[in-house]
């Protein structure tokens, strides 16, 4: 079995859309102005994930994120070895870069 997914919302960010307690109304409240507040520490029932996965992909200002290692839509993104991690050595010798300023 998967671990559950876990979500946390920004308050900062959003803007009162109220879509997320159209979608998702065990998980999110709107407070008397429209902002919406989470219910509960984030953690959503595996029934559930299809709702809380629809009110975070709607949510016009992205105020809602997923928290872990998953990637879009809750799927684990591909291990990546490390050799294919690093940065680039990168060398001002072939650079075309300007390097002075010209008014």
């Amino acid at each position: 079995m998967s671990e559950p997914m876990k979500i946390k919302l920004d308050r900062t960010m959003c803007d009162g859309f109220g879509i997320c307690a159209k979608h998702a109304p065990g998980y999110f409240s709107l407070d008397d102005w429209g902002y919406a507040s989470m219910i509960g520490d984030g953690t959503v029932a595996e029934a559930d994930r299809d709702a809380v996965m629809r009110a975070l992909l709607d949510c016009p200002v992205h105020a809602i994120t997923e928290l872990g290692e998953h990637g879009p839509l809750g799927q684990r993104s591909p291990a990546v070895s490390p050799e294919e991690a690093t940065e680039p050595k990168l060398t001002s010798e072939n650079s075309e870069a300007i390097t002075e300023f010209v008014r």
